[in-house]
């Protein structure tokens, strides 16, 4: 299995095991800086879109331009129009739990003529994958396409993205079973690839199963260039977060490696961050191409610059932008304009400001 050199950014001291583990999606402040941060060269402009969201989770742009976003607690999907907020409707059977709940959303690639938005959702048996119509009425009740994956209070992975292919991809975490992610009969601990009913979608490594890539201990975020390249980010234990580029029946390595371990049978990261650094969740990949990361407890917005294209393009130095200016970042999505909306999340585990918590648009200069 080929193996990629990682860049690996380290701004603050290790906590010790206990209190990092779950890569401390928590609202604990980092630890003093061992060593001064490079100062960013990026410059942005930042404005809101809209505020006083209840535990945002994911973004979705629906092809007129409007955007989806999912409440995990309420269970709900609210419309963005015109920087108003309507709701779309809820989705039955949520149970939020810890990590879990109403999670990724995803807008079906024929939107136009099927009207289709599919959801993450946790149950009170699983973690599944539901079909939804968005019609005039708001949200139908929706329908089961993928059922059986593990839940728990934490690691529940949820986010899902149609990909380039037209195929419908889904991150799932371990469930707290580390043995889970190397176990091909578990949906835990991998990224999934389906297609829009649910069926192992065709070209899978395995034809009967819809693993795409295994080895994963709590994916988060799932983004492509123009190139196709497929990225991935995930949650480390006690001390590496991860960002992955995902190479189709490749193993990440989790339990065995956390972070890079330079062994043949594992894909290593290509990017690792300490875990007070990051907790990454959701990625988008810049119109510069450069794959931009949300991260929890780091309070920052991760651009990590690309050079070149395809598997073999090199990956830069990360450069930390936002940070602790608006608090925990839950997801980033590339709007239709090109701009980066940010999602907060300082309503679950943090520190709610006033207005919290907030879309966020935020440009490149």
């Amino acid at each position: 299995m080929a193996r990629h050199a990682a860049v690996r950014i380290v701004l603050g001291m290790a906590l010790p095991a206990v209190l990092v583990a779950c890569s401390a999606d928590t609202g604990g402040e980092s630890p003093p800086s061992s060593s001064s941060a490079v100062a960013p060269t990026t410059e942005l402009d930042v404005t809101e879109v809209v505020g006083d969201l209840d535990v945002p989770w994911d973004i979705a742009f629906l092809p007129d331009g409007d955007a989806l976003v999912t409440l995990r607690d309420r269970g709900e999907v609210v419309r963005i129009a015109d920087g108003e907020v309507s709701s779309a409707g809820t989705v039955p059977g949520v149970v939020a739990d810890g990590e879990g709940g109403l999670l990724g959303l995803a807008v079906s690639p024929d939107f136009a003529h099927d009207e289709s938005v599919y959801v993450y959702a946790t149950t009170a048996g699983d973690n599944r994958v539901l079909r939804m119509t968005l019609g005039d009425k708001g949200l139908s009740d929706g329908e089961p396409v993928l059922t059986g994956i593990p839940k728990a209070g934490h690691h529940n992975g949820g986010r899902i993205a149609f990909g380039p292919d037209g195929q419908l991809y889904v991150a799932t975490g371990d469930a707290g079973d580390t043995s889970a992610a190397q176990d091909p009969d578990s949906l835990g601990g991998k990224i999934l690839r389906i297609t829009s009913n649910g069926d192992p979608a065709p070209g899978n490594p395995d034809p009967g199963s819809p693993v795409w890539s295994s080895g994963h201990r709590n994916v988060q975020g799932l983004a492509w260039g123009t190139d196709e390249v497929m990225w991935a980010s995930e949650f480390g234990q006690d001390t590496w977060d991860e960002l992955n580029r995902i190479e189709p029946g490749g193993n990440y390595g989790w339990p065995q490696v956390e972070g890079d371990g330079g062994e043949d049978e594992f894909v290593d990261p290509v990017a690792t961050w300490a875990t007070a650094d990051a907790s990454p969740s959701g990625i988008a990949v810049a119109p510069d191409g450069s794959v931009v990361m949300a991260a929890l407890r780091g309070k920052s917005l991760w651009r990590v610059p690309v050079t070149g294209e395809g598997q073999d393009a090199s990956v830069g130095e990360p450069e930390r932008l936002l940070e602790d200016r608006h608090g925990r970042l839950r997801d980033v999505e590339l709007a239709p304009d090109g701009s980066l909306w940010v999602l907060t999340s300082n309503t679950f585990r943090g520190a709610p400001r006033d207005g919290d918590d907030r879309v966020l648009k935020v440009t490149f200069r």
